[in-house]
């Protein structure tokens, strides 16, 4: 007997077919190219610690053996270091897990959950797989506008999803503009500031967000371990009220982050001393890439974060696209950002002191073509 075609494979439920699946950064060359660096993902230059890397090769020989489900020794040292209460914290397969956790729990179908205009891609992908809507506003200059998020607020908005600083932008918001969004929201509401970036951040009127979530009810603070040299071991963390803590734990897995990730996070996040290397590395080099593509003519926008956002000119030989095809043919990679509302522009991580020089080398050269 013929089934309907509608029943002749298990479907996903409405709305998933619709999510357009993130593409991360590219890593590769074309064919021929010998050395290649690669800046599309904001890895860190200067790579992990090396008390991390030796935590990590300790874990070895007891891969048998399950994790704590409750990564208690890491929470334990990111309190210790940030100066948090251990039991606020919930630790993650990288900071994502947490952002599609606090959307699986806190939204329902027909829920909206509000983003800017250049936000960080995964806010939509996790608010669509929720079932619920996503509102993108606009942003001013670049930067996200306190204003506008607080006016498309609706009695069905359940999330304000606010990277601080912004990804691919690098621009942020001063913390008390961030106070005054929180002022303006419905209790309710719960607002995301996710902080990503937050340790290459060095401005007086930044705030990644302790004070605040340990003031309020509706405010949760994400960090990751990524953009300090552990991307590949993939650990995240989330600073939150307890109501919030007790119903992630509801819905996180059991063994959510691994034993070698724990270990090397552990390593990782006491190693003050490489923590202000990484620091150092790329405020140093921010500023001087910044400073040379300036020179070329380029427009950057203004970033506090470990990369900038390179706009190109708008004939066709010099465009963003051809500066792609440029530099990947000489082993600088870059990232596309057109699905950010950008299609003429590219992201560039800080690299080391070689792929820096390079690519502003290259770069000359090709403006001048």
């Amino acid at each position: 007997m013929n089934q309907p075609s509608d029943q002749a494979r298990p479907t996903p439920r409405a709305g998933i077919m619709d999510i357009e699946a993130y593409v991360p950064g590219r890593s590769t060359a074309p064919a021929g190219v010998a050395t290649i660096h690669k800046l599309s993902s904001n890895e860190n230059p200067l790579g992990p610690s090396p008390k991390a890397i030796e935590a990590a090769r300790d874990v070895a020989a007891k891969l048998d053996i399950y994790p704590d489900g409750t990564a208690r020794r890491l929470r334990e040292a990111i309190a210790e270091v940030h100066g948090l209460n251990p039991a606020n914290i919930v630790c993650s397969n990288g900071s994502d897990e947490i952002l599609g956790l606090l959307a699986q729990t806190y939204l329902a179908p027909g829920d909206e959950a509000v983003i800017t205009e250049h936000g960080f891609m995964v806010y939509k992908i996790y608010i669509q797989s929720a079932g619920a809507v996503p509102v993108s506003v606009k942003e001013t200059n670049e930067r996200a506008d306190v204003d506008a998020i607080l006016a498309a607020v609706t009695p069905r908005t359940r999330i304000i999803f606010l990277a601080n600083p912004n990804n691919p932008t690098g621009t942020y918001l001063p913390f008390q503009e961030v106070r005054r969004l929180h002022a303006g929201l419905p209790r309710n509401v719960l607002l995301v500031l996710d902080g990503a970036y937050a340790e290459y951040v060095r401005r007086n009127d930044y705030e990644a967000g302790v004070e605040l979530v340990a003031g309020a009810e509706n405010v949760v603070m994400t960090r990751t371990f990524s953009k300090l040299g552990l991307g590949g071991a993939r650990i995240g963390w989330m600073y939150a009220p307890m109501h919030i803590i007790d119903a992630i734990n509801r819905v996180r897995g059991p063994f959510n982050v691994n034993a070698t990730a724990i270990e090397a996070g552990i390593a990782a996040i006491r190693d003050r001393a490489h923590v202000e290397r990484s620091v150092a590395h790329n405020e140093t080099w921010l500023r001087w890439v910044s400073e040379e593509l300036t020179k070329l003519g380029l427009r950057l926008t203004p970033s506090v974060g470990n990369f900038v956002l390179i706009h190109f000119p708008e004939d066709q030989k010099h465009s963003a696209a051809a500066a792609d095809d440029y530099l990947s043919a000489r082993g600088y990679i870059l990232r596309r950002v057109s699905g950010y509302g950008f299609p003429n522009a590219l992201r560039m991580s800080i690299g080391t002191e070689e792929a820096n020089r390079g690519v502003v080398a290259a770069l000359t050269t090709f403006l001048k073509s």
